[in-house]
C-alpha cells in the first residue's frame, strides 16, 4: 500500500509540476514560442496539469497536494482511496509523496527550458516565477487570505464531487484549477498547494541556473500555511454538512 502510494502520488505530482511550470516557463521566458500568452494561458495550463496528473495517479486517490490530504484528514474521511485508510503512516506518506513529485517535476521542467533559463538578459524575479508563486502586492496577511479562499474552495468542492454523480472526474477538478486561478489567482498567482511551491522553490535553489537570483525565502511560508489553513478548513465544512 505504501509502495502504491509513493510510487502514484510521486509519478502524478511530478506530471502536474513538469506541465505546471512548464506552461509559467513558455509564457514568462524569453525566446520561448509562447511568451506573453498571458496569465488565463498559464491557468490552462495548470489546469492541464492536474488533469494529467489526476489520471496518472489514480491508484493512490491523486490527492497531489498536502491541502487536499490534509482536509481530507480534517473532513475525518475513512479512507484516502479505495483500500487506502487513512492513517499516520498513509498521511506521511502521501505528503513525502507529493514533495518528491514536486521537485522532480521542477526539474525536468528546468531540462526543458534550461538554453531560455540560460539566456544572460533574462531577469531573475522571472526565473523564479517559472518555479514558485510571488504576490503581486507584497501584504503577509493579504497574501495568506488569498491563498486561504483559494484553496478552501479547491478542498470543498473536491469533496463534494464525491456526492455529486458528475462523471466528470479529472476533467471537474481541471476546470476548478481553471476557474480558480481565473477568478482569485491574481494577488498571488495562486499556489493553493504547499508542495507546487515549496518543491519547485527548492529545486531553484539547488539547479545550476545562471543569474537566478534569490528563492525569495522570506515569502516561501506563505503559499504553505495558507493552503494548509484553507484545505483543513475546506475539510472541516464538508464534513459539517455530510460532504464525506
Amino acid at each position: 500500500m505504501y509502495q502504491d502510494i509513493l510510487l502514484h502520488e510521486i509519478m502524478g505530482t511530478a506530471t502536474l509540476l513538469l506541465l505546471g511550470c512548464g506552461v509559467v516557463a513558455n509564457v514568462v521566458l524569453a525566446k520561448s514560442k509562447g511568451a506573453d500568452g498571458g496569465f488565463l494561458m498559464i491557468n490552462f495550463g495548470w489546469g492541464i496539469g492536474v488533469f494529467a496528473g489526476v489520471y496518472v495517479a489514480y491508484k493512490s486517490g491523486a490527492h497531489l497536494n498536502p491541502a487536499v490530504t490534509l482536509g481530507l484528514l480534517a473532513s475525518d474521511a475513512k479512507e484516502y482511496a479505495p483500500g487506502i485508510e487513512v492513517s499516520l503512516g498513509t498521511t506521511l506518506t502521501y505528503l513525502a509523496a507529493q514533495m518528491i513529485g514536486a521537485v522532480i517535476g521542477a526539474i525536468l521542467c528546468w531540462l526543458a527550458y534550461k538554453d531560455q533559463f540560460a539566456e544572460p538578459d533574462q531577469d531573475p524575479a522571472v526565473k523564479l516565477a517559472v518555479f514558485s508563486t510571488g504576490p503581486e502586492i507584497r501584504n503577509t496577511v493579504s497574501n495568506i487570505i488569498t491563498e486561504v479562499l483559494g484553496t478552501f474552495v479547491l478542498v470543498f468542492v473536491i469533496i463534494s464531487f464525491g456526492k455529486t454523480p458528475s462523471g466528470l472526474g479529472p476533467l471537474a477538478v481541471a476546470l476548478l484549477v481553471v476557474g480558480i486561478g481565473a477568478s482569485l489567482g491574481g494577488p498571488t498567482g495562486y499556489a493553493i498547494n504547499p508542495a507546487r511551491d515549496l518543491g519547485p522553490r527548492i529545486a531553484h535553489a539547488i539547479l545550476p541556473i545562471p543569474g537566478k537570483g534569490s528563492s525569495d525565502w522570506g515569502y516561501a511560508w506563505v503559499p504553505v500555511v495558507g493552503p494548509i489553513i484553507g484545505g483543513v478548513l475546506g475539510g472541516l465544512l464538508a464534513n459539517a454538512v455530510n460532504y464525506v
